[in-house]
């Protein structure tokens, strides 16, 4: 099975000072999507240049053509079902196509409180996804939507001429709970993990592989018992998070036997991070580079 290698460009740069080359050097390196994370503000990068995710991908859209670019992830906490699928037909329009919509529940960072709401609990979080997704599924798939839910509403809204891509744009659903997976089964075209985050710290590589082929299992058994196939959903890994960290792109040879292992756990996608020096995701640009264009070719073999 081939693996799709793709990258996270994170917002922090002015597009004229690195943004736009950035976006487009993603592209010629033949990558399969580019994502951003699509947060008002995120851990250090917090007290920095940070940009919003949809303009980003608008302006990427337009000095790009081949390339797919998506969010990793959207989240409710500071997203309207009805406001956020008016931004994605646009965007999906001024793609021509190529968006790809990544969401997750939201956590406890800077975004759960930027409006001055009390952080969520998990349950709540979870509550508003269930509600969140279903919705945001209607209005990007019908002309003309009303609804009356717990958390949202929507009365009468218009979303005509609909998505570029049919019958909408893909979720690619990130989640790990039982409640995440369901979502992911019945409204998913990718799935989307981390890993386990308890395993980041103290973890072993081994011990992560075993928890990723657990969540897997559990994702399989959600689609079984709504009568799908497991095997309609990508499975996408965005890395950095797991015990092996930073080390995959310290070589080619490295990231080769990290991108096997995660292949034979039925991963169809790797995400890896854009280097941003002096952060969390330093590395070495031209071994970036090499993996973008020597791993990539390997893992089609």
């Amino acid at each position: 099975m081939s693996l799709r290698l793709s990258t996270v460009i994170l917002p922090y740069r002015r597009w004229h000072e690195g943004g736009r080359s950035t976006w487009t050097r993603a592209e010629q390196l033949g990558f399969h999507t580019a994502y951003t994370y699509d947060h008002l503000s995120w851990r250090s990068f917090r007290d920095g240049p940070w940009f919003g995710a949809v303009p980003t991908l608008t302006a990427a859209a337009s000095v790009t053509e081949r390339l797919r670019l998506g969010t990793l992830v959207t989240s409710p906490n500071f997203r309207h079902p009805v406001t956020l699928a008016k931004e994605l037909i646009s965007l999906d329009d001024i793609s021509g196509g190529r968006i790809t919509l990544g969401i997750g529940a939201g956590g406890t960072g800077f975004d759960a409180t930027a409006l001055g709401q009390e952080p969520w609990t998990p349950r709540e979080r979870a509550d508003r996804f269930g509600e969140f997704i279903p919705l945001l599924d209607r209005l990007l798939t019908e002309d003309a939507v009303s609804y009356e839910g717990d958390f949202y509403s929507a009365h009468e809204a218009r979303n005509i001429p609909g998505c570029v891509q049919r019958p909408r744009l893909p979720f690619a659903v990130a989640a790990t709970g039982p409640r995440g997976l369901k979502l992911a089964a019945r409204y998913g075209q990718a799935w989307v993990t981390t890993g386990d985050p308890k395993l980041y710290e103290d973890g072993t590589p081994q011990q992560s592989d075993s928890a990723l082929r657990r969540q897997g299992d559990r994702l399989a058994d959600a689609c079984a018992a709504i009568g799908r196939d497991v095997g309609e959903l990508d499975r996408v890994l965005l890395t950095g998070f797991t015990p092996d960290r930073s080390r995959p792109l310290e070589s080619v040879d490295a990231f080769v036997d990290f991108a096997g292992r995660h292949r034979d756990l039925g991963f169809s996608e790797l995400v890896v991070h854009w280097p941003i020096a002096d952060s969390d995701f330093t590395a070495d640009e031209k071994i970036f580079e090499r993996i973008a264009m020597e791993a990539h070719a390997q893992l089609k073999e």
